[in-house]
């Protein structure tokens, strides 16, 4: 009986099993494909720019073109002051974010010093300094961002932090 028992047991617990995928070749997908030092530097320019026009948006206070860089599942790290909740969502951000197009002159400004593409071409980091309107460095930020269609790249996560100078650190 007790064998039985076992038997069931054993059985019941492979079903439960989850597969796994045992393919010495899997079918080759986009992420296993590297670009070319070449396309690296090409689509670096392109995220590059895409941060400098993104930018832009706030310098020229065009809440509508600054939204249309933000990818449907964003994500960002700038949510109701003091309580660091991400905002999820185009609308969400937008929503927040407003309060920043509002006046006559932009609140701060950024610019990219560094942009990296991972190699399968289809994510990209960003990051940069943040300045107030004085230009003084306050914070830092740094954005994912993703190609969602051969040069079209868009904001999947922003994430910004202050800025400690080198002698306070």
């Amino acid at each position: 009986m007790r064998a039985l028992f076992a038997l069931g047991l054993t059985l019941a617990l492979s079903a439960c099993a989850i597969s796994v995928n045992t393919d010495p070749h899997p079918p080759q997908t986009k992420a296993s494909r590297s670009v070319t030092p070449a396309e690296r530097t090409l689509l670096e320019k392109q995220v590059a720019h895409a941060e400098r026009t993104f930018a832009r948006t706030m310098a020229d206070r065009d809440l509508a073109e600054f939204e249309r860089f933000l990818s449907v599942e964003t994500v960002w790290k700038s949510g109701p002051d003091g309580e660091n909740k991400p905002l999820r969502g185009p609308e969400a951000v937008v929503g927040y974010w407003k309060r920043y197009f509002e006046t006559p002159a932009a609140p701060f400004s950024w610019k990219p010093a560094s942009v990296h593409v991972t190699d399968a071409g289809d994510l990209a980091i960003s990051a940069g300094p943040v300045y107030d309107p004085s230009g003084k460095r306050f914070a830092t930020y740094t954005s994912i961002w993703r190609q969602e269609s051969p040069g079209i790249w868009k904001v999947l996560f922003d994430w910004g932090s202050p800025w400690i100078e080198s002698t306070q650190r």
